[in-house]
């Protein structure tokens, strides 16, 4: 472990301060250019990509722009090209990589573009940016391929590679990765913008080191590494020691029904947390076995987002967490298997555990479960033959609760926390051959609670030719968003797929199907409860009537309240009904 103290005495509060801000600036400068210059909606609109900054041995010092799911674990893959190429990196060089197993990725549709930066020819960090492309070949457009049973079946792997060599982009790189590809031109314009943002930061970091001269750059990243360390460290301290266990669980194994479990526990003591998925089923036949890097990263996730929120997201933070996941499992699984689908399933499902372990330990920040995904990708050809590929964002699910503050309603996949964006259904209609007629908060589908789940939505397309249909439904059927310290589950999701021809398809959790134009109808999943319903504050209750996301039926069975004809609370009539609810003293 390394020592902290010398080297924050080196450093001044206020210098520390103002570098980590800087750093985080330029991760979200490089975000921005990322977003101007992509050519992918999923990037453009979505922004499912991350920009994030590591010193030279590849340790992450900043990740403010993008998704955690991609950011935690990109120390794994810059220390993967760092062995690769060992003694043959140099100036203008860029590198591409994202296999799970030989290069530190995540899952094969996240590509990660790493520029070194070199200042008086001496190696000083990597500029990075992790993007999940539109299509890289596989059984599947649009890269979630159900089906697949290895790794083979879900696109091209790429180990660390030169794709720019001293400035010279390696054309017969360039001309492999955009054939093995259903979107070429999508492609080539998103790797221009992701070797763009790279460069944007590399000169941003490049003047930051300038700035301050070499030494007192290298020592501002170590600090700022040693400031997370210490911070994570003093929050798991203040928490009572002891191992706490959780498990989260998948009712199939994407071909059929199973119980497979993950199971943690989280030791806290004196120096840090040991998180240990001993005992964690093994690795499966279906898409949702996790990478380490990814393990990694949702754990990191995790733990972020449970503490304070201004706790520093870098690698220094998360030397606090040691990791235990035992070679084989559904954490941590031995190649050949698929694992496009880990960064959504089982991130979600560690992420649960992790939060319900520490809930334990601190049950004021236990966090509900967030409702799980329910809707497809949708990909198709267009009249000029180019292939189109559509994810059904606007289907996102709610999210848990926390106390004081109610789950989000509708969000991007929990792994994302935020960090995804639900487009406008004007735009996709504009790009795809479709038609959004509905998109809008469910009735009585969030966990209730004193702090009620999100509501999840219900959503209706229509696709207006032959489409096939990736379907990734964790969501569909059970209650997956689960409340925490006397809250209630949120409500399961539904998906049905209505042929203009009369027909009806209710499919599977997952599968890979065609269909002829079609209207789709999701219900997403609500998000989990934190606390008992019967605490909510009336005028809560009423304003979610008001807002058509309760029934007044359920605000008098399942919270108390009773309303008049003006939909306002009748206080005395709750008074009593709440009072008759509630377990004699």
């Amino acid at each position: 472990m390394q020592a902290t103290a010398p080297v924050m005495a080196e450093i001044d509060p206020v210098t520390l301060a103002l570098v980590q801000n800087r750093l985080d600036h330029i991760a979200r400068q490089m975000g921005w250019v990322m977003v101007r210059t992509s050519r992918s909606p999923i990037f453009n609109q979505s922004h499912d990509f991350s920009c994030f900054i590591t010193d030279r041995s590849g340790t992450l010092v900043s990740q403010a722009d993008g998704i955690p799911i991609h950011t935690g674990g990109g120390g794994f893959a810059i220390r993967a090209l760092l062995e690769s190429f060992a003694g043959d990196i140099g100036e203008d060089d860029a590198f591409l990589l994202n296999d799970p197993y030989v290069a530190g990725g995540n899952h094969l549709p996240d590509w990660v573009i790493a520029r070194p930066l070199f200042v008086a020819g001496e190696l000083i960090a990597f500029t990075c940016n992790r993007a999940h492309q539109s299509d890289i070949g596989g059984g599947a457009a649009g890269t979630y391929n159900p089906e697949a049973t290895e790794i083979f079946h879900e696109g091209i792997r790429l180990p660390p590679l030169k794709l720019v060599e001293r400035g010279v982009t390696r054309a017969d790189l360039w001309r492999l990765l955009l054939i093995n590809t259903r979107c070429p031109e999508l492609l080539d314009g998103d790797l221009r913008a992701m070797l763009g943002s790279t460069r944007i930061g590399a000169e941003q970091i490049a003047a930051l080191v300038a700035e301050h001269g070499r030494d007192a750059a290298l020592a501002c990243f170590a600090a700022v590494l040693a400031h997370g360390e210490r911070r994570l460290r003093n929050a798991i301290a203040a928490l009572p020691h002891g191992t706490y266990r959780a498990e989260e669980s998948f009712d199939n194994d994407c071909f059929g029904p199973a119980d497979i479990r993950i199971r943690v526990a989280v030791t806290l003591d004196g120096d840090g947390a040991t998180v240990d998925f001993t005992g964690t089923d093994p690795q499966i036949r279906g898409f949702k076995n996790s990478s380490l890097a990814n393990t990694h990263s949702a754990v990191y996730a995790a733990f972020a987002s449970f503490f304070e929120t201004d706790m520093p997201r870098n690698e220094g933070t998360f030397r606090a967490v040691r990791i235990i996941a035992p070679e084989g499992s559904l954490v941590n699984a031995r190649p050949p298997a698929p694992m496009t689908m880990c960064t959504v399933f089982p991130a979600h499902e560690i992420m649960h555990a992790c939060w319900w372990a520490l809930g334990q330990a601190d049950p004021a920040r236990n966090i509900a479960g967030w409702g799980k995904n329910s809707f497809p990708v949708t990909s198709g050809t267009r009249p000029g033959g180019d292939t189109w590929v559509l994810y059904h964002w606007g289907a996102g699910s709610g999210a848990g609760a926390v106390e004081g503050r109610d789950g989000f309603n509708q969000m991007g996949p929990m792994v994302t926390l935020g960090g995804l964006v639900i487009p406008n259904a004007e735009t996709y209609e504009q790009l795809y051959p479709v038609r959004v007629w509905r998109q809008e908060f469910r009735c009585d589908a969030a966990g209730p609670g004193a702090w009620r789940g999100g509501t999840g939505v219900e959503y209706e397309i229509d696709i207006d030719s032959d489409a096939v249909y990736s379907f990734r439904g964790e969501g569909i059927g059970r209650s997956t968003g689960l409340g925490v310290e006397g809250g209630s589950a949120g409500t399961g999701g539904t998906a049905v797929v209505h042929g203009r021809d009369g027909g009806l398809c209710e499919p599977p959790q997952y599968a890979l199907l065609r269909f002829g134009p079609s209207r789709l109808a999701i219900r997403s999943p609500g998000g989990g409860g934190f606390g008992d319903p019967l605490d909510r504050e009336v005028s809560r209750v009423v304003r979610d009537v008001r807002d058509g996301v309760i029934s007044r039926d359920a605000a008098a069975s399942v919270y108390g309240v009773v309303l008049d004809g003006d939909d306002a609370a009748d206080m005395a009539a709750t008074e009593r009904l709440r009072r008759s609810r509630r377990p004699r003293q």
